[in-house]
């Protein structure tokens, strides 16, 4: 449904917007077994301990002596290995000979430590992983300065941090809100630092230092979404670059009315390249090359060298379309555009420039 220009949608939404919800910030993860993973092989280590003890037991149980019954069969070596390991020791079934107390010494003693510090290394590890996330956490916190941060991580955030990244944006500067706890796991995945929560929320964009930001990806699934968020990341940052898109062109004005510097209608965009695409083909595998980030031929923008002042556009190196002179762009036909100024800002066709990936 389209968003009205009025904003009454957006209003009625912050209205009903609830008073508290569960942020959780997530940062990329290491290359490390996960929780699952870990359990899975202490506890097979301590089945394996269980089962060795089992078997010395089991095979000298003639030397041992069972109050129960004097005779010690599998059943009993299991029980015994288990009140052993565990320091249980109810006593009623004991080792008697020398030989079954000597193999005790040798054998089952390092075999109950070493069950022991399977159990107790577990605990600690799992509380030393906390601290060091805890850790971490403080760390990027007290660091992350002028970072990107992208709202929604379904298919428009994605291709948006893969032309950023392609053009040197690094991973450890990004960061993904999106209320999908699976998005923030795959933005991890990928490297990124994740925030689960609403956008919509101030809290949820403080979580991710947004006063700090230096620019704003807006690329949520719902336009009144959108301007909700733009509105919201504006006023926790006055000097953030905000760039959105939407679903709708009739709603764009309203996001710009929100603080978004920039805005992209998918829409009406999808539509005119499928017009193109029917009027030549050439012109639109030309465009999908320019705006893919770091292959074949890309759209660059770079201000005027102390060099190019005064200069017509033609003169200067690569190829220039636009001159951007203060909030106008211009032409590089139009009379207007030449002679260069210091303040101009040109955007040309480049050569790709291969990006190490980071």
């Amino acid at each position: 449904m389209p968003v009205r220009q009025n904003g009454a949608a957006v209003v009625r939404r912050l209205e009903r917007a609830g008073a508290g919800s569960a942020v959780a910030v997530r940062l990329a993860r290491r290359t490390t077994r996960g929780p699952l993973a870990q359990v899975t092989h202490r506890l097979s280590g301590a089945l394996l301990v269980l089962f060795a003890t089992v078997l010395i037991v089991y095979i000298g149980r003639d030397g041992y002596h069972d109050n129960a019954d004097e005779s010690v069969g599998l059943l009993d070596a299991v029980y015994y290995a288990t009140v052993t390991l565990s320091t249980t020791g109810y006593g009623d079934l004991v080792p008697q000979s020398d030989g079954a107390r000597l193999v005790n010494v040798l054998l089952v003693t390092p075999l109950r430590v070493l069950f022991l510090i399977i159990l107790v290394g577990t605990t600690l590890e799992a509380l030393t992983e906390r601290t060091r996330e805890e850790w971490r956490l403080s760390r990027w916190r007290s660091t992350l300065r002028y970072h990107t941060v992208v709202v929604g991580y379904g298919t428009k955030g994605r291709s948006a941090l893969q032309s950023l990244c392609a053009t040197g944006l690094k991973k450890e500067h990004v960061i993904v809100i999106d209320p999908n706890p699976s998005s923030v796991d795959a933005a991890t995945a990928d490297g990124y630092a994740g925030v689960v929560g609403d956008a919509t929320r101030s809290e949820v964009l403080l979580h991710a230092e947004i006063r700090w930001a230096k620019q704003i990806v807006i690329a949520t699934q719902r336009d009144d979404t959108a301007a909700l968020v733009a509105l919201s990341a504006r006023q926790l940052n006055a000097g953030a670059r905000i760039v959105a898109a939407v679903r709708e062109e009739e709603n764009a004005s309203l996001l710009r009315q929100s603080g978004a510097d920039s805005v992209i209608t998918s829409a009406s965009a999808a539509g005119r390249l499928l017009g193109l695409s029917c009027l030549s083909p050439g012109a639109v595998a030309v465009m999908d090359d320019l705006i893919q980030q770091g292959s074949g031929l890309d759209l660059v923008e770079r201000p005027v060298v102390k060099g190019e002042v005064g200069k017509h556009v033609r003169d200067v190196e690569g190829l220039v379309v636009s001159v951007l002179r203060g909030h106008r762009v211009l032409a590089y036909d139009l009379p207007e555009a030449s002679p260069l100024r210091l303040t101009d800002r040109l955007i040309t066709i480049a050569r790709a420039t291969p990006v190490r990936a980071t």
